[in-house]
C-alpha cells in the first residue's frame, strides 16, 4: 500500500506492530479485497453492541424496539428507546481510526467497499462512498403513509414534542429506515453484497459476531469462492478455525497501523 499524505493522529501500539505487518502483506497481495463489518467496528465510537463484549444494557426490549409487529402495535415504545437509549448514543459518534482506515483503502483503490450490518452511518461520515447497508440506517426517517423524508436531528426535534412521531405532511405514522424484525432485507442490496463475495479475494471480516443471518453468510460464500479471510474481532467467532488471520483485538488502531505505516 504506498503512503500517502493524509495520516489521522493516532500513536502506534507496538503490542499490534506484528499483526499489521501480516495484515498488510495479506492485502498488498489481494487485486480485489472487501470488507465486511459488524457492530464492533463502532464500539470505539462509543457506540455499544448488542450481544458479546461491550454490549448494550438497557431497560428496553430488544424484540419490542426492533419488531416491525411490535412498532405498528406500539410505536411510542420505539420512540422512546430512541429518546431514552438511540439517540444518545449516536449524537456524539464519531467515526473512528477504523472507519478512517477503510475510507483510505477504498480511495486508494485498494478496497472495493464496506458491506455492513451496522445502521450508525459512521461508514459513509469517515469518506466511504461505496457502503453496502445490509439493515438500513437509523440517520434517516420516512413517513409510511406519503414518504416524505426526514433526516435524524428533525426526529429528534419532533420526539419532544409527540411521541410517537408524525408526518408535517400528512399525519402519517414516521418509521426509521432500518431492517426491523419480520422485515425482509432488500433484495438488491442482499445481491450486490453477495456479488462482492463471490469476486473478491480477500474479506476482511471486523467487529463482527458472525452469529446473525443471513448476513453471517457472506464470508462463507466468499471462502467457498476462494477468497481468504481475514478477521479482527474482540471475541473468537465460529469461523476463527479456517481463516488466515484472526486478531482478537478492538479494530482501530490496528487497521490505522496496517494503513500508515513508516
Amino acid at each position: 500500500m504506498r503512503p500517502d499524505s493524509f495520516r489521522p493522529d493516532f500513536t502506534p501500539d507496538s503490542a499490534f506492530t506484528a499483526y499489521a505487518k501480516r495484515l498488510r502483506d495479506l492485502i498488498e497481495q489481494s487485486a480485489r479485497t472487501v470488507a465486511f463489518t459488524g457492530a464492533g467496528m463502532s464500539v470505539e465510537s462509543g457506540i455499544p453492541t448488542y450481544r458479546g463484549t461491550g454490549r448494550l444494557q438497557s431497560q428496553y426490549d430488544s424484540d419490542k424496539y426492533a419488531s416491525i409487529e411490535y412498532f405498528h402495535r406500539e410505536p411510542a415504545y420505539y420512540w422512546n428507546y430512541f429518546r431514552d437509549v438511540r439517540f444518545p448514543s449516536i449524537e456524539n459518534a464519531k467515526p473512528n481510526l477504523g472507519h478512517l482506515a477503510l475510507a483510505e483503502l477504498e480511495r486508494r483503490g485498494i478496497l472495493r467497499g464496506v458491506i455492513t450490518q451496522n445502521i450508525d452511518g459512521l461508514h459513509q461520515e469517515a469518506g466511504s462512498r461505496k457502503v453496502l447497508e445490509l439493515h438500513g440506517n437509523t440517520r434517516q426517517y420516512y413517513c409510511l403513509k406519503c414518504g416524505r423524508r426526514y433526516d435524524f436531528r428533525e426526529v429528534r426535534e419532533k420526539v419532544d414534542k409527540e411521541n410517537p412521531v408524525h408526518c408535517d405532511n400528512c399525519s402519517g405514522l414516521v418509521r426509521p429506515a432500518v431492517i426491523m424484525f419480520g422485515e425482509a432485507l432488500d433484495y438488491d442490496v442482499m445481491e450486490s453484497a453477495h456479488v462482492w463475495c463471490l469476486e473478491c479475494d480477500l474479506l476482511l471480516i471486523i467487529g463482527s459476531s458472525l452469529v446473525v443471518y443471513p448476513a453471517a453468510e457472506f464470508p462463507l460464500v466468499a471462502r467457498r469462492a476462494g477468497a481468504k479471510l481475514a478477521i479482527i474481532n474482540v471475541d473468537p467467532t465460529p469461523i476463527d478455525p479456517i481463516v488466515e488471520f484472526t486478531a482478537h483485538c478492538p479494530a482501530g488502531n490496528l487497521l490505522a497501523q496496517t494503513v500508515w505505516h513508516d
